[in-house]
């Protein structure tokens, strides 16, 4: 029988040897159907990532997450501190999705949609092929001194790496920092902004030493993705398995025989090559079931069926499919838990969609001075408040005032009497507001407050005024 019963891999991983130190993985360079939609899929989304902070919409950019500031734009939306409600219903509505997928597909996110894998296997491993070659040649220079034909190669490597490493690095600063400002940064040169160069080269230092060293342990080790897989999967969820039904049959593995009749042996389809495990990026063998490790990226779904259609066996043994369907030929359906989570994401989604519909543009906020009671100023009743006034817009508000709206009294502003709010920033101040006694409701009393760009009312906000309770 095969070493399938085997269960070692369980306590331990591809990538530590059994000395505990690193052993290397050398993936043989994959290829075939489900290789070239990943391709093309990969092709598109890094446009997009590397796009993204440079496209804008309505004068926002399309994709920016400047955590200094606090200010953010999701597809050209800008969101700020005021709407941070809104930025985690967005991280909900991720979460729930993930969840869903998993369910459904297993982890199918790591393999097709992940920037970590992406960038590793259609990036980086491409580079080291093209420079090193496929699988067997690297690890004959792995093994090979240090002559000038490993030198040059493993020196260009390391160039290129860095090269492409800079290069993420600055469209990582573009998301973080907003394009403008990386492009003017560079306009202006490193000698003015060392700072800003220090942090470019920590990032491109943090992405050379992912790409360079650790490759497939962020995977393995860091991302906690994968060990979410024991919680979220089940025999119904669609995974890259290996059908052990029809790989083991009777009498397990065996080695091809062309001179034999393997359905009438009881020998199973895998002919034992290897080389599922060896087209791995991750170094597991599928055949012992569902790991950790494993991110669905179908390349030994591709290798097998290259080799089964080679030596005239159905394709198929490694695919897409369930516990259930491999066992007990069930086919795959949408169960209660999947439209628990789907019933979920779709209230999320709209609640979502709700919040957006009832966002304002301009956020104005009054609140009173803390530890700042009523005063007296002639016959009226004075409070001090500082206001703050958010414009979210690509527009300069070059008037903005405040109008009293109930009850009547007046509003002013301490040392103007009307400010600017450049577009994408936010202005504050202080400013008093007196009321006769006469028009209060009792200690406290609400009052209404509209925010004015010109003739524009632009924002509308309620604060309360305090007065004496003599008042009431």
């Amino acid at each position: 029988m095969s070493d399938i019963h085997d269960d070692s891999f369980r306590d331990s991983i591809a990538t530590i040897n059994k000395d505990g130190k690193r052993s290397w993985i050398f993936p043989k360079k994959p290829s075939g159907p489900f290789y070239d939609k990943r391709k093309w899929l990969s092709y598109t989304l890094l446009l997009f990532l590397f796009s993204a902070p440079f496209v804008k919409i309505n004068g926002n950019q399309f994709l920016m997450f400047n955590v200094l500031e606090r200010r953010f734009n999701i597809f050209s939306f800008p969101f700020w501190p005021q709407d941070f409600h809104i930025f985690v219903i967005i991280m909900i509505i991720g979460v729930v999705s993930l969840a869903l997928f998993t369910v459904a597909f297993g982890r199918i996110f790591c393999g097709w949609f992940c920037p970590q894998t992406i960038f590793m296997e259609m990036v980086f491993r491409r580079l080291e092929y093209w420079i090193e070659g496929d699988r067997g040649a690297q690890i004959r220079l792995e093994k090979q001194a240090w002559d000038a034909e490993k030198i040059r190669k493993r020196v260009t490597k390391w160039i290129v790496f860095f090269i492409v490493s800079f290069f993420i690095a600055n469209v990582f600063l573009a998301y973080l920092i907003s394009s403008d400002k990386l492009l003017l940064l560079i306009e202006e040169g490193p000698s003015k902004n060392s700072s800003t160069l220090i942090a470019l080269l920590i990032f491109t230092a943090v992405f050379y030493f992912i790409y360079m060293w650790f490759r497939e342990q962020v995977c393995i080790i860091a991302c906690p993705y994968g060990r979410l897989q024991g919680v979220l999967l089940d025999n119904k969820s669609i995974i890259v398995a290996y059908d052990h039904v029809r790989g083991e049959k009777e009498l397990g593995r065996a080695k091809f025989n062309k001179q034999e009749d393997r359905a009438t042996t009881g020998k199973g389809d895998c002919i034992d090559c290897k080389l599922c495990v060896h087209v791995c990026p991750t170094g597991i063998d599928i055949r012992n079931g569902t790991q950790l490790e494993c991110i669905n990226c179908t390349a030994c779904i591709d290798e097998c069926d290259t080799i089964m259609e080679s030596v005239g066996i159905p394709k198929g043994l490694i695919r897409y499919a369930s516990e259930d369907e491999i066992v007990k030929k069930e086919k795959f359906v949408f169960t209660t838990r999947m439209k628990g989570y789907a019933s979920v994401l779709f209230i999320l989604t709209g609640v979502f969609i709700g919040m957006l519909f009832l966002r304002n543009d301009v956020e104005a906020t009054i609140l009173h001075l803390p530890g700042q009671l009523f005063q007296h100023k002639g016959a009226n009743i004075s409070n001090v408040y500082t206001f703050k006034v958010v414009n979210k817009t690509e527009k300069d508000f070059n008037n903005v005032f405040f109008k009293l709206v109930s009850p009547k009294g007046t509003i002013t502003l301490v040392g103007k009497d009307h400010f600017v709010v450049k577009k994408q920033d936010l202005s504050e101040g202080t400013l008093f507001i007196e009321i006769n006694p006469a028009l209060l409701e009792g200690d406290k009393t609400n009052l209404k407050i509209e925010v004015y760009n010109g003739a524009n009312l632009i924002d509308t906000e309620t604060t309360n005024f305090i007065g004496p309770r003599s008042f009431n």
